[in-house]
C-alpha cells in the first residue's frame, strides 16, 4: 500500500495524545492509529516490582514489535496490536485489530528516538508544551483516570519522568519535521496539518 506514515511525538501531557485524536476524527476510516504505550514489554514479576520499573526509558518498550507491525501495514496486512493496562502496569493478553489504512498515526514519546522507527515516518510532528503544564496535565490525567496516589505521580515525575524527559525526549526534537506549540489546542497547527494530510491522500488515490 502506498501509505503514509505520520509520527506524532512530545512529552508526556503535552497534548500529543490530543492533535492526534483532531487529526484521526477528520478522516475516518482513512487513518488508523498505533500508539506506541500499547508495545510496553510484558513483565512477568509482582506488582509491587512493576510499580517501580523505569516507563520512560526507551528500553521499557517492545518497539522492534512495532517496527514490524508498521512494516506489515505498509504491506497491506492487518496488524493485532498488544493493549497496555496502566492499572496493572503491564500488557494484557488482548490485542485489537487496526487494518492498514491510507495514512497511519504512529504517537509516543519515544518514537523519534529509534533510528529504524524514525525512518519509517514520512512526517514527523513534535508538539512542544511548557513543562509546569506537562506536569499538571500528567498529574490530572493519572488520579482522575489511572487511579495513581497524587504521591506516587509526583516521585515517578521527578524520579524518571523529567530525567528520561531531558536524556531522550527532549533531544529528539531535533529529528522533527514539524514543531507544534500546545498539541491539540493549537487549533491554527490542526487545521494546517489535516489540510497537508488531506492532500497527501488525495495525491496516494491517484496513484
Amino acid at each position: 500500500m502506498n501509505t503514509i506514515f505520520i509520527g506524532i511525538a512530545g512529552g508526556t501531557g503535552s497534548g500529543k495524545t490530543t492533535l492526534t485524536e483532531h487529526l484521526a476524527a477528520r478522516f475516518g476510516s482513512d487513518i488508523s492509529v498505533v500508539h506506541h504505550d500499547n508495545y510496553y514489554k510484558r513483565q512477568d514479576r509482582p506488582f509491587a516490582e512493576r510499580c517501580l520499573q523505569n516507563y520512560d526509558h526507551p528500553d521499557a518498550f517492545d518497539t522492534d514489535l512495532m517496527i514490524e507491525d508498521l512494516k506489515a501495514l505498509k504491506r497491506g496486512e492487518t496488524i493485532h496490536c498488544p493493549v497496555y493496562d496502566y492499572a496493572i502496569h503491564n500488557r494484557t493478553d488482548e490485542t485489537v485489530e487496526i487494518k492498514p489504512t491510507k495514512v497511519v498515526i504512529v504517537e509516543g514519546i519515544l518514537i523519534f528516538q529509534n533510528k529504524a522507527l524514525r525512518d519509517l515516518l514520512d512526517i514527523k510532528i513534535f508538539v512542544e508544551t511548557d513543562a509546569d503544564v506537562r506536569i499538571l496535565r500528567r498529574a490530572l490525567r493519572d488520579v482522575e483516570e489511572r487511579g495513581r496516589s497524587l504521591e506516587s505521580v509526583v516521585n515517578q515525575y521527578l524520579t524518571t519522568v523529567k530525567p528520561m524527559h531531558e536524556a531522550f525526549v527532549e533531544p529528539s526534537k531535533r529529528n522533527a519535521d514539524i514543531i507544534v506549540p500546545n498539541g491539540g489546542e493549537n487549533s491554527t497547527a490542526v487545521e494546517m496539518l489535516a489540510h497537508h494530510i488531506r492532500t497527501l491522500i488525495e495525491k496516494a488515490n491517484r496513484g
